[in-house]
């Protein structure tokens, strides 16, 4: 996707196959770390807030069955990513980042607001609370979606003599909507099972590409980026309950893909 041709024949043109208009599809799968989040609820019958809550992600076990199989593939954390070259240093690229939050159960943390829901969480509270699974269970584990467009700048720092083997780096960021599928347990609520645009987040990236036989590219990249929920549905349909929450979070992954041309490359006349 890189080399150079050149015509050595008199009189013709010189062509040369440059990276604007190229078109790249990666697949991988990624890992991820959380700031704590301070998280408001608000229902029917409760309205409290925790303060500074830890997360972590959930890997899931590598096999073939897990990460290779067909109709699984979108079951562990995943990665899409598909990248334009609109000039040879420059691409606009639109990707899904499937990551994995998991708040960490029986942590003990702030808890200030109110449960008037009969039962035995009912109370005023203004003080430590021990977060245990009978009283709530919340995760983004199907997933947390970040739907995301970004700008990516690429610099070559390495090119075989028969550009077979081309490493550049990148840098790039940009900002999109988080489209989560929300498992909460909290009290004795049926959960919430569907998809919901839920808020909005930011990101910057920095990353290593390496391009073998024109086609083929393997890609690592570092991502931090900050994430706001304003509407996180709780319950299901017709249960009202909503969550805000904000958090930091950095996410490294892998991928590979292919790339091939959506238009002609570029041919330069031969200077006599």
């Amino acid at each position: 996707m890189f080399f150079t041709t050149v015509s050595t024949t008199q009189g013709q043109d010189k062509f040369q196959d440059r990276k604007s208009g190229r078109l790249f599809i990666s697949w991988g799968w990624n890992r991820a770390a959380y700031g704590k989040s301070t998280i408001s609820f608000k229902g029917a019958d409760y309205d409290f807030t925790l303060y500074h809550l830890t997360a972590h992600d959930r890997p899931t076990r590598i096999s073939y069955h897990n990460y290779l199989k067909f109709s699984r593939l979108t079951i562990p954390q995943t990665n899409l990513r598909i990248s334009y070259f609109i000039k040879d240093n420059l691409a606009i690229s639109f990707g899904d980042d499937h990551m994995k939050y998991v708040m960490d159960n029986d942590q003990t943390v702030t808890m200030k607001g109110n449960i008037t829901r009969p039962g035995a969480f009912e109370g005023v509270y203004d003080g430590p609370k021990k977060i245990t699974r009978d009283f709530l269970l919340y995760e983004h584990t199907d997933g947390l979606n970040f739907l995301n467009v970004e700008l990516e700048k690429y610099k070559d720092l390495f090119r075989s003599k028969s550009n077979r083997v081309i490493v550049s780096w990148f840098y790039g960021g940009g900002a999109g909507v988080l489209f989560p599928k929300t498992n909460v347990t909290l009290l004795d609520y049926e959960r919430n099972d569907r998809f919901h645009v839920s808020g909005f987040g930011i990101s910057a990236k920095a990353g290593l590409m390496i391009n073998l036989f024109k086609h083929i590219h393997v890609k690592l990249e570092d991502k931090l980026g900050y994430v706001n929920l304003p509407d996180v549905i709780l319950h299901k349909k017709g249960i009202p309950g909503r969550a805000h929450q904000s958090f930091v979070f950095e996410e490294f992954y892998g991928t590979i893909g292919a790339n091939f041309r959506l238009t002609r490359p570029h041919t330069i006349k031969k200077t006599k």
